[in-house]
């Protein structure tokens, strides 16, 4: 009993820390933490049955971080190893980025090659069922204990899609997820076509080596395709913004609620490819990452992004160690761009997220066509295969076509 309290005792005195740098919560005080500390005494003392001491301070953990945003949580040992392990490319689950949007499990985006985006699963679906239970008021760590399991193994998810009456069920055969980096190909002699899937470790370098491929293959522009990818490392992004923009500008900026926590992140004196033509693609299954590269490139007038407003996810999460492997995930600041604009969607008001230069929207019908169509011809890291019968027009990459076609003629013009 004595070690759990003392577990107890240090778990709220880290939180407490963390808080009182922020300098936004009131101080925690003796009288505070004791109160917990009754509690858990008199509970264990005299309900009814006997009691987990560790569960009911767990629970309080995750309690405690309830009123924040949904980013934050308390990781048990099991949830904070499972991260840990997402954080290394591989694990067992359906493939999918989830966050919670008004107490809805929702997705964020399904990543290319996996069990979630070849059945079809789309950003913006709420995972209203998980195995027949509801998931209102879920949390993170649930839903992911919930979703995750070995290989091999069938789960049943319910979907409920905006434009569509009826929920839809989705058996889902778990696999190890391994995320790809990027595809790449010609669409025609002059213009290339990158699409980026995430922002891992080998990202930036994987883009500039294709450009450079793509370059040695004649072309001068090329499409950058950011949709439906979830983000990744802010550094990655920030790297993959500096083969675009030089001169030192500012790329990116997180700020805190402490007036001195901003950190400014600049691009190099020069870019290698600062003066290529070229057009970005998002949708609202592009979040982080994504976003970061989508609003410098927006702000510093060095692309035309196309699409649709992406999801408005930019806030920093800084993860703390915690006693008997347990772990802290905080969100600690938000990024901005260049021109001061806060990525982050507010809960709220809902406003938030990269809004396109020009917006081009597709019906979720189309959308899940092209995902399949996607996967069947152009899967991750081999070469497309011949075209199939009945495939629907990505019309938001035909007009970024288009667009760098005009822009041919325009320079010839002048």
């Amino acid at each position: 009993m004595r070690t759990l309290k003392v577990g107890l005792l240090i778990f709220v005195l880290v939180v407490g820390m963390v808080f009182a740098e922020e300098k936004s919560q009131p101080q925690m005080t003796y009288d505070q933490l004791k109160l917990l500390l009754d509690i858990l005494t008199y509970t264990q003392e005299n309900y009814v049955e006997d009691v987990n001491a560790q569960e009911l301070i767990y629970s309080g953990a995750r309690g405690m971080l309830k009123p924040l945003d949904s980013y934050s949580q308390f990781m048990e040992p099991r949830i904070y190893k499972e991260m840990q392990i997402e954080t290394e490319g591989q694990y067992g689950g359906l493939g999918i980025r989830i966050s919670i949007r008004d107490n809805w499990l929702t997705v964020i985006t399904p990543m290319p090659g996996t069990p979630a985006y070849r059945i079809g699963v789309l950003p913006g679906d709420r995972i209203i069922k998980i195995e027949g239970e509801p998931t209102n008021d879920i949390t993170m760590e649930d839903a992911i204990k919930k979703l995750r399991g070995k290989p091999g193994e069938k789960v049943v998810i319910t979907i409920a899609r905006e434009g569509t009456v009826e929920p839809i069920d989705y058996t889902i055969i778990r696999e190890m997820i391994k995320v790809p980096t990027l595809n790449s190909k010609m669409l025609d002699a002059h213009i290339g076509y990158i699409r980026l899937y995430d922002f891992s470790s080998n990202s930036a370098k994987n883009l500039e080596d294709t450009l450079n491929e793509l370059k040695s293959k004649g072309i001068d522009k090329f499409i950058l395709d950011l949709r439906n990818n979830p983000g990744g490392l802010l550094n990655v992004a920030v790297d993959v913004v500096k083969l675009f923009i030089d001169n030192n500008k500012l790329i990116v900026y997180t700020q805190g609620r402490n007036p001195g926590s901003r950190k400014d992140y600049t691009a190099g004196e020069k870019a290698p490819y600062s003066d290529i033509p070229m057009v970005v693609l998002i949708n609202h299954g592009s979040a982080s990452g994504s976003e970061i590269v989508a609003g410098a490139l927006q702000d510093h007038k060095r692309s035309l992004i196309m699409g649709t407003t992406s999801f408005g996810k930019a806030s920093v999460q800084s993860v703390l160690p915690l006693i008997n492997d347990c772990g802290l995930k905080l969100t600690t600041a938000r990024y901005y761009t260049p021109a001061g604009r806060s990525i982050h969607r507010d809960e709220k008001t809902g406003k938030g997220g990269i809004a396109p230069n020009i917006e081009i929207n597709v019906s979720r019908e189309v959308e899940a066509k092209l995902q399949v169509q996607e996967e069947l011809t152009y899967p991750p890291g081999k070469e497309p295969s011949p075209a199939k019968k009945e495939e629907v027009k990505d019309v938001v990459l035909d007009r970024a076509v288009d667009l760098l076609k005009a822009y041919d003629i325009f320079t010839q013009h002048k």
